[in-house]
């Protein structure tokens, strides 16, 4: 499996723990129904996977991630109030579940992290039952627009596929997710997009502060730095032009997504 390239600096953790079924998987609201079992690949802290389990109980939802840790941090934060969700340490491609099991298999974010996206969403298909869904959602890097215009910002996306690419993933996954389906076998594809938005002056200083903090001090920057990509001060500077950004009275930014939902055969 690729490595990570975020790795789970609170920097990282506090835009995944942002993550509702309202922002990151309104694509696959309405086919979720109480009583489904599901399957949450790549759930990193959970709060994604705790919602879509509200939204299927009593169904059970069991969220995987191949990090120990994350998953630790998943259980400890998983509400006393919600009985249908279990967490698991799992590798997406050699799943721990029989054939024909999941009513819905979920990926958010994931397979741009994956050196065989194709590979993972065969082994999630295999796990799906006929008539069930694979559902998976990706950002796409070369899409994301943003306001004022600043050259930094320009850097930092080209420094990010430098490390992404280097840790075997493809940062545009969200362009790819319909190919990659069918080349894992799934025809029965419906393909859609979705945007994050920012531009509010508390949208812009979370959104900022955050990507400021990872490109200086998450696993991002320390690969960065390893690799010989950029130099601590450049960093910095990076790191600046996203205060400069959030700082800007008329500043928005948005993140392009492809959504796929593939029904099995």
């Amino acid at each position: 499996m690729s490595g990570y390239t975020h790795g789970h600096h609170e920097s990282v953790l506090r835009s995944h723990l942002s993550r509702t079924v309202e922002n990151s998987a309104a694509y696959l609201a309405e086919r979720l129904e109480a009583g489904m079992t599901m399957l949450d690949v790549g759930c990193g802290p959970g709060n994604l996977t705790v919602d879509l389990a509200r939204r299927i109980a009593p169904g059970r939802v069991i969220g995987i991630d191949n990090e120990p840790e994350i998953i630790e941090i998943a259980r400890e934060m998983t509400p006393d109030d919600v009985g249908n969700v279990e967490f698991r340490v799992g590798d997406v491609y050699a799943l721990a579940f029989d054939d024909d099991v999941f009513d819905v298999v979920h990926a958010h974010q994931v397979l741009q992290h994956l050196a065989d996206p194709v590979g993972a969403l065969r082994e999630m298909r295999r796990v799906a039952r006929p008539g069930g869904v694979v559902a998976v959602r990706d950002a796409d890097f070369a899409s994301m627009e943003w306001h004022p215009h600043d050259d930094r910002f320009e850097q930092w996306r080209e420094l990010y596929r430098a490390v992404a690419t280097g840790n075997g993933g493809e940062p545009n996954a969200g362009q790819h997710l319909e190919e990659w389906a069918h080349d894992a076998g799934l025809d029965q594809v419906a393909t859609s997009t979705s945007a994050w938005w920012f531009s509010s002056t508390d949208e812009r200083s979370w959104w900022g502060s955050l990507w400021a903090d990872r490109i200086r001090e998450s696993a991002l920057a320390e690969q960065a730095i390893e690799r010989g990509l950029a130099s601590r001060s450049e960093l910095d500077d990076l790191a600046q032009a996203w205060l400069d950004w959030a700082d800007a009275p008329d500043g928005w930014y948005t993140v392009a997504h492809g959504e796929i939902i593939a029904v099995v055969p």
